[in-house]
């Protein structure tokens, strides 16, 4: 008997759960339904694919997996200082669907589509209607990227860069083999750890022929997100050559304990991911109830750098509009001290 074909990447796409209440009723949490906001899920829908419900816990309330995407009542919450542009994009913006914040890189919002709406995503609010930079083949970003020397290095961000197709991937990168001035790819995905399919033959062909070391910065923020298929995707990407990468954000209920950060960081490494960030929430309206203050996320840094061995304790960070890069909460920088 011959195994059963692979599903497709799009197929499980498809599939995912979009229904908060079908969510809560595959997981024995129907009780759980009083607490559901319609406002947050009419404004920012509910969207997960079925291999991460999978890995969510039967009949407990508290998962961190379900917290990260389920639209609750405290989304409604107005909050000071939570904001619809938490990072500073809009000030950023180039044109083209380019954001160019940091010397040396450009970051392209290849797409406005995502496997995974998490509640706390920064860019929940973004226009994606207004700037992705593959409308029109990438010409416009492209010619940005063309008129800027200064630019070494080129991030496809979002969304997902992955939720896009093979051959409109390549489009971008056959442009980008002519640019001189370009020496390193990074993608941001989650899509190979909440929809591990999406590495399939296609992707890693595309991958093995790039002319750029190539980074892939994951986004994991529990250990219970990794399973035997995000680990084989992994390795697949692995064998294309790609540095493996993970940007965590600091949860308040996912992961806000040693135990927790430190699972995520040795299990990611099991995986063939080396830590990278670990970020304080970005404020933007609807996450609020899933922050940690400062206090408390320097003490765990503090637990965890103990811990574990340096090359698995990943940067605390934070994002603040207008510096050069990712400002560290620890050692404090200068400005952070002012």
């Amino acid at each position: 008997m011959q195994p059963p074909a692979p599903r497709r990447w799009q197929q499980a796409w498809r599939e995912a759960v979009r229904d908060p209440r079908e969510l809560l009723a595959l997981l024995g949490l129907e009780r759980l339904a009083a607490g559901l906001s319609d406002a947050a899920a009419a404004q920012f829908p509910l969207r997960v694919p079925r291999g991460f419900v999978a890995r969510m816990r039967p009949r407990d309330p508290h998962d961190p997996l379900l917290r990260q995407v389920l639209p609750v009542l405290d989304e409604e919450r107005v909050v000071p200082g939570f904001a619809l542009d938490a990072v500073g994009d809009a000030a950023a913006r180039r044109g083209g669907g380019v954001i160019h914040k940091y010397h040396g890189r450009a970051l392209l919002i290849a797409t406005g589509s995502c496997a995974v709406h998490c509640r706390y995503c920064f860019r929940r609010h973004y226009p994606y209607a207004e700037d992705t930079a593959a409308t029109a083949g990438w010409r416009a970003a492209v010619a940005r990227i063309v008129d800027d020397p200064s630019i070494h290095e080129v991030i496809l961000s979002g969304g997902d860069p992955l939720a896009l197709a093979d051959h409109k991937l390549a489009e971008l990168t056959d442009a980008l083999r002519a640019v001189p001035h370009v020496r390193r790819l990074r993608l941001h995905t989650r899509l190979p750890v909440v929809l591990p399919e999406r590495v399939d033959a296609g992707l890693l062909a595309w991958l093995g022929d790039l002319p750029w070391p190539v980074t892939v910065v994951l986004h994991a923020n529990h250990a219970h997100e990794f399973d035997p298929a995000v680990d084989a995707a992994l390795a697949r990407l692995r064998a294309t050559g790609a540095s493996l990468l993970n940007q965590a954000v600091l949860l308040r209920g996912v992961n806000d304990d040693v135990e927790a950060l430190a699972a995520l960081c040795e299990r990611g490494f099991a995986a063939g991911v080396l830590p990278y960030y670990l970020h304080q929430l970005d404020r933007v309206a609807g996450a609020a109830h899933f922050e940690v203050d400062d206090a408390r996320a320097l003490a765990l840094h503090a637990a965890l750098a103990a811990r574990l061995p340096g090359y698995l304790v990943p940067r605390l960070v934070r994002e603040i509009p207008g510096e050069p890069g990712k400002t560290p909460l620890w050692p404090p920088s200068p400005r952070a001290a002012e």
